[in-house]
């Protein structure tokens, strides 16, 4: 299955593909409960991460058709950076998601963003999002989209780290390479979470 950048004119199709993927997450769902703006704020927010990766990391996608795909963070700056995430256009996630959800998700993020910092080196492969068409999902695309970042990664000597709120990926990711690292209970009612790490290969 070839692989492309996900370019410009390719953002929307991609960004409301995501929301469709992630619109039953836990974490989406807890940050906002109403399904008609969680549904508009997911497509706002996948749109500005596809920037972000795209300028600052990697964002691919297939060639054929944009049924998936997967955001990750680079080596050399493997957490967000807040003055990256303003030039991506974060800065107005308040007004589309709703600013109740915009807190809740901040809280979420931040705490997320300390078990990162804590548990992983400096240098490493962040999978900031894996997004699969629902109807496309469990026919192999989820593997084939991330396998030539952690190949990448395995070359390089160098681990790879995710966040997921849904059991089912985690044993998903387990056939990846991938061990649990943290599983707990996301602050303020937040969802169950795991954290997971992956070792190179070879």
């Amino acid at each position: 299955m070839e692989l492309m950048p996900i370019a410009p004119a390719k953002r929307e199709q991609v960004a409301e593909m995501l929301a469709r993927a992630f619109f039953d997450d836990p974490l989406m769902m807890y940050v906002q409960p109403d399904s008609e703006r969680r549904r508009r704020g997911d497509h706002f927010f996948f749109l500005r991460v596809i920037a972000y990766c795209d300028r600052y990391g990697v964002a691919n996608t297939f060639a054929s058709a944009p049924e998936g795909a997967a955001l990750w963070l680079p080596p050399d700056a493997p957490t967000t950076s807040t003055l990256r995430m303003v030039r991506s256009g974060m800065a107005a996630l308040p007004f589309a998601m709703g600013f109740g959800a915009a807190m809740r998700f901040m809280t979420a993020g931040n705490y997320l963003e300390s078990l990162h910092h804590r548990n992983m080196p400096p240098r490493h492969w962040y999978l900031l999002v894996l997004g699969i068409e629902p109807e496309r999902q469990g026919m192999g695309l989820g593997g084939a989209i991330i396998q030539p970042t952690l190949e990448r990664a395995d070359r390089e000597r160098l681990p790879c780290y995710l966040e997921t709120m849904k059991e089912r990926n985690v044993t998903f990711y387990r056939k990846h390479g991938f061990d649990v690292v943290v599983e707990g209970e996301l602050p303020k009612g937040g969802p169950h979470f795991w954290t997971m790490r992956r070792e190179p290969i070879g």
